[in-house]
């Protein structure tokens, strides 16, 4: 896969913001510098090889792997897999205004023609908070995920699960300077980190993740662990089967869509991974815990 130059763009938009800021502590006031987390648009076009384009999508995003973005999107989504893509780039129209042009990536398709997407029930407007808004396509999804009867089976122990909230914050680097960002991280089952990836929408770090496999040629997931900085709703349940992940964990808790969506998958969802505890919510049976021998009861007089 080629990744297109961007010659002729503006100044590229990074993570970090940094703001004059007024620090107020009881009666003291002082006036310093405070790094904020960037959020900025980006808007997602599809090129067919035929020339055909149309813009699918238009995200709220922290600047940084823009291209692992787009592709993991465009998977989750169903509109694209493996060898789908031949070049990611950021657009050079004349049409935008120089400053918007690191705000907008082609992502050019190997297949003639754009994909039919008519059966992906989606308001293609994206924003950090929520994820993509209205109503996500069940059969779609049935569609795209291999049955869990047919993945080969992967475990991880509970001491495992236990050291893996402070690998990822250890690698989240933009969190350290701004405090603001979310993210999200595979896993091996042994407990080594593979990819992290830090983003202000929860979802957009699985779309990173996502699309760092994606190009990178190692979908399916089926080997791996993901875990995510906050909580697990069913858009990351969705990204996640989608890209064949078994075993998905988070610090926080889940909604009840995503319990419903880990069940029917066979995907074991961890939630409230802190403290060396967790809940499990769907499919136990992957996780090896080492139970404490029972305290025996004395019999009552």
């Amino acid at each position: 896969m080629r990744r297109d130059g961007g010659e002729g763009l503006s100044a590229r938009p990074g993570p970090v913001t940094r703001f004059r800021v007024r620090r107020v502590s009881g009666s003291a006031v002082r006036d310093r510098r405070d790094d904020l987390a960037t959020e900025e648009p980006l808007e997602i076009r599809l090129l067919a090889a035929g020339g055909d384009a149309r813009t699918v999508a238009i995200t709220m995003r922290t600047p940084g792997a823009d291209f692992e973005l787009a592709a993991g999107f465009l998977h989750g989504e169903g509109i694209v897999g493996p060898g789908g893509i031949a070049a990611i780039g950021y657009c050079t129209d004349e049409d935008l205004d120089p400053e918007a042009r690191y705000n907008t990536v082609t992502v050019r398709l190997t297949a003639p023609e754009l994909p039919d997407m008519t059966a992906v029930q989606r308001n293609f407007l994206t924003s950090s908070a929520c994820g993509v808004c209205g109503t996500a396509s069940l059969d779609a999804l049935r569609d795209r995920c291999p049955a869990p009867a047919v993945r080969p089976p992967v475990g991880v122990s509970a001491a495992t699960l236990y050291a893996l909230p402070d690998r990822l914050r250890e690698a989240q680097g933009v969190f350290g300077r701004t405090g603001g960002l979310h993210a999200a991280g595979l896993f091996t089952p042994e407990g080594a980190p593979l990819a992290v990836r830090e983003d202000v929408g929860r979802h957009n770090a699985v779309d990173k993740l996502v699309g760092w496999a994606l190009m990178g040629g190692t979908l399916p997931l089926d080997r791996h662990v993901l875990l995510v900085s906050g909580r697990v709703s069913y858009e990351i349940m969705q990204k996640a089967a989608s890209a064949g992940i078994q075993i998905v964990c988070a610090v926080s808790a889940p909604s009840s869509l995503a319990v419903d969506l880990a069940r029917e998958f066979g995907v074991t969802l961890v939630g409230f991974l802190r403290d060396e505890r967790f809940n499990v919510y769907a499919c136990p049976e992957r996780i090896d815990v080492e139970r404490e021998p029972a305290v025996p009861v004395p019999d009552t007089p």
